[in-house]
């Protein structure tokens, strides 16, 4: 019996220095199996409690009342499936009649609560069946991305969620985004993990950092194009808006639009192009947006508007020719002139972290999902990397990207330097790097996010 009992104080003693120290650890070893029992005994009585139970059908009332026997009693959502990730649990629920997905949405709090999980979130799988997402701890406060993800053409992970899945930069679905961050809030970080995703990729990568290329300069061995002056890159913008209209002169000739050719081999864009000869897609990195559109003297407000112009009709006519913008910034609002706010309306992606005013973040989630707003400013400072992500759908999601030194992102840039393609029309833009640097063994990455 004493024997008995030191084991179970060292079990105990171990689950506890694991929750504390390793909570995934904890949570594959213990938390899985405890928090499934544990939905599995209160399932009904919890979904009782929140109202989400339905009355029994009259039939099985009559039924009840004629053979004499008791009432039924009101019946939750069926579990359709439960099963456990490396985060937490997903239960997939069947509704009843008249149930609805926004009942499941508006007890989140409460369910996370009477499962005694950590978050609690979830979507519309199909109409009739939704799929409730738990975490079993803050996966957010020492970010592990998965050592397997979905590869795709175009298609990056970037960040971690709160609910455990992996963030993904999907350049085919949402073709142009902004990324608005304070000073030491991880927006760096941020760019620099996309930087890091589209390395491996056919893909050129053109900067734009106009302090002095400090940020996207060390990374040049990948670009294929850097500007690191508001001069450079009115240049370099035009060059790019040449190179769109090249772009489209080359899917106009290959449509061959006749009553003989299928549907299916009109182009319309350079991904319905042949391989051969498809264009190398183009993902346009700016620094710091703000630095574009500010100025002084005559001279520099039309190289503003010149700069400006260029922007708005990339992210107007860019994403059939390949062209995808990143927009980054401290600051984001009307006041930086004419021409913002039509840029901001073909910016679908939103990725927001700590900001220093209300009017930045109403400019980046006001037109598309209030309610993010809020989330967005009340981010603590010290949780840098921690941000907001949200599309033109509406939907936002809490995520924090892993730490990534700016060593670590040089190492890879130069890794895969041999894929950086040469492109004629922005040549004059190539950065000069001199003999290759040799690689340096990165720090172990810090668990906080920078």
């Amino acid at each position: 019996m004493t024997a008995f009992t030191v084991a179970l104080v060292l079990v105990v003693a171990a689950a506890g220095l694991l929750r504390w120290r390793r909570p995934a650890w904890y949570w594959l070893a213990f938390g899985v199996t405890l928090a499934a029992l544990r939905v599995l005994v209160r399932y009904r009585s919890v979904m009782d409690a929140c109202g989400l139970t339905v009355p029994p059908a009259r039939w099985r009332l009559s039924l009840a009342r004629a053979t004499n026997r008791p009432i039924p009693e009101p019946r939750p959502p069926r579990i359709r499936r439960l099963w456990p990730t490396r985060t937490g649990l997903v239960l997939r629920l069947k509704l009843r009649p008249g149930q609805d997905v926004f009942d499941i949405a508006a007890a989140s709090d409460r369910l996370r609560h009477s499962f005694s999980m950590f978050g609690v979130t979830s979507r519309e799988v199909r109409s009739g069946v939704v799929e409730v997402r738990m975490t079993g701890y803050d996966v957010l406060k020492r970010v592990q991305m998965p050592a397997e993800t979905e590869t795709r053409a175009m298609r990056v992970p970037v960040a971690l969620r709160e609910d455990g899945s992996v963030h993904y930069r999907d350049y085919r679905a949402i073709p142009h985004a902004l990324t608005l961050g304070a000073t030491e809030s991880g927006k760096s970080v941020y760019q620099r993990n996309l930087v890091v995703g589209l390395a491996p990729l056919d893909v050129a990568l053109v900067g734009i950092d106009c302090k002095r290329g400090v940020e996207l300069f060390p990374l040049a061995r990948r670009f294929s194009a850097l500007a690191d002056s508001p001069d450079t890159a009115a240049e370099l913008l035009d060059a790019l808006v040449a190179r769109m209209a090249d772009v489209y002169r080359l899917i106009r000739t290959q449509q061959c639009i006749t009553v003989d050719v299928p549907d299916a081999e009109i182009a319309a864009d350079i991904w319905d192009l042949p391989d051969e000869i498809r264009p190398t897609p183009v993902v346009v990195l700016v620094d710091e947006v703000a630095e574009l559109a500010l100025y002084a003297t005559k001279e520099e407000e039309k190289r503003r508007d010149r700069i400006i112009t260029a922007l708005v009709r990339l992210a107007q006519l860019g994403r059939a020719a390949g062209i995808y913008l990143e927009i980054c910034g401290q600051r984001f609002g009307s006041e930086l002139g004419k021409g913002i706010t039509m840029l901001r309306a073909q910016l679908t992606g939103r990725t927001a972290h700590r900001l220093n005013d209300e009017t930045s973040a109403n400019m980046a989630f006001g037109d598309i999902a209030p309610d993010a707003v809020l989330a967005a400013i009340q981010i603590p400072a010290e949780l840098r990397g921690l941000a907001i992500a949200g599309d033109a759908s509406g939907g936002w999601h809490r995520i924090r990207a892993p730490h990534t030194s700016l060593r670590q992102a040089v190492n890879l840039c130069n890794r895969y330097a041999d894929r950086t393609p040469d492109l004629p029309e922005l040549a004059p833009f190539r950065p000069t790097t001199g003999t290759a640097t040799e690689l340096v063994p990165s720090a172990k990455a810090s668990p906080a996010t920078a």
